[in-house]
């Protein structure tokens, strides 16, 4: 099984946080889209014996596309790819482009799982992030689109200077009364070159606090499981069969294939990009080129990559995968290096699931919050 993910590179304004490829210029907005339909095409090799299960629409800002637009991009993958009967296929959306009109026809179309980017159901909030919806749209939208649609992600962002618990708390129970089955949320981080990264250097935002952070994170945790909802990754939060399958397939180690600039690819031992602009994107798919740059992953890189993905999940990392995948020497390093946080509380050797009699490990609750640093700590350098 492998996923394709489609970046649409095309947004209202900049959110001060965001380090993503876009633009807000839609002048090449009809190349750009030919551009991506062809790039499926002259791609459609790679993926030659898998079969497609999921198909998201990231960005950038998919849902300032028409339906039609989003139709010609999965009716290209039907034509040059083996898709399974019932794929997930996921259309990141902004609440102010989900007019009730709109969310009808996405219900009509292929379209079946919407990730919604709320992040705070605060006026205030969204206006420091310069976010292009209000709080009105925010619950608005949220209100129609359960009514069409099943399956929902939506975004929230925690750790944002001088909210209170209080308010951080309400932003869940907003989010619990839509009956919303899935709750991607992350800590604000301050990323180079953003607007967010100037504001904070010049004095004009307070800085990020993590103390902060980790006391809305453990909140986060607390009101999540109450509700029933199964914290299966470090930022993802749902409820049984409603996990996200595509961003599982990444953890997972899964192919798949990224079309459109800045999109990155994975098969197995080789990971690719496209290039970050999109008039060399497209010049380069019109002349038939792939304007990808291609790594091929050491032994070392691929244990690393398992180290960090596997960590962030509650699949953890086996151990008998580690020693049959990489040998015993990464078995011993794993567990010697691993001894101080185990020995700490932040990680912990759990007895084997029913699927497999491996023993896994894994990161407890204390641990989960400072997974990152250390799933580097355990690298193979």
């Amino acid at each position: 099984m492998a996923g394709i993910y489609i970046h649409i590179p095309f947004c209202k304004q900049a959110c001060f946080y965001c380090d993503f490829h876009f633009s807000t210029s839609l002048k090449k907005k009809d190349e750009l889209i030919q551009s991506l339909v062809k790039e499926l095409e002259l791609r459609k090799d790679e993926l030659k014996y898998q079969s497609i299960e999921t198909i998201y629409f990231g960005g950038g800002t998919p849902s300032l596309l028409p339906v039609e637009e989003l139709q010609l991009m999965i009716d290209a993958v039907y034509k040059n790819y083996q898709v399974v009967e019932n794929p997930e296929i996921t259309l990141e959306a902004n609440p102010d482009d989900l007019s009730n009109n709109l969310i009808i026809q996405l219900s009509k179309s292929p379209i079946n799982r919407l990730s919604i980017g709320i992040q705070s159901f605060f006026e205030d909030d969204l206006k420091s992030m310069n976010r292009a919806h209000n709080a009105h749209e925010a619950k608005a939208c949220l209100q129609e689109a359960t009514r069409h649609f099943d399956n929902i992600t939506i975004d929230l962002i925690y750790g944002i200077p001088n909210m209170s618990l209080e308010k951080w708390s309400e932003n869940l129970e907003i989010a619990f009364g839509f009956g919303i089955k899935h709750i991607s949320s992350y800590a604000l981080t301050v990323e180079p070159k953003t607007a967010l990264d100037a504001f904070i250097k010049k004095g004009t935002y307070p800085p990020i606090d993590e103390r902060l952070a980790l006391q809305h994170f453990n909140h986060l945790v607390e009101k999540t499981n109450a509700q029933g909802f199964v914290h299966y990754e470090i930022s993802n939060f749902g409820k049984p069969n409603y996990f996200s399958k595509h961003n599982t397939s990444y953890w997972q180690g899964k192919p798949y294939i990224g079309i459109g600039p800045s999109a990155h690819s994975f098969n197995n031992n080789q990971r690719s990009w496209n290039v970050s602009n999109n008039s060399k994107y497209i010049q380069s798919i019109q002349n038939n080129a792939l304007p990808n740059t291609v790594e091929t992953l050491s032994v070392k890189d691929q244990y690393n990559e398992y180290i960090m993905t596997g960590l962030r999940t509650i699949w953890g990392v086996s151990l008998s995968k580690i020693e049959s995948d990489f040998g015993k020497e990464y078995l011993t390093h794993l567990k010697k290096t691993s001894e101080k946080f185990i020995e700490k509380g932040l990680l912990v050797i759990a007895n084997p699931n029913e699927e497999s009699q491996s023993s896994i490990l894994k990161t407890t609750q204390k641990g989960k919050f400072l997974v990152d640093g250390m799933a580097s700590e355990l690298f193979m350098i």
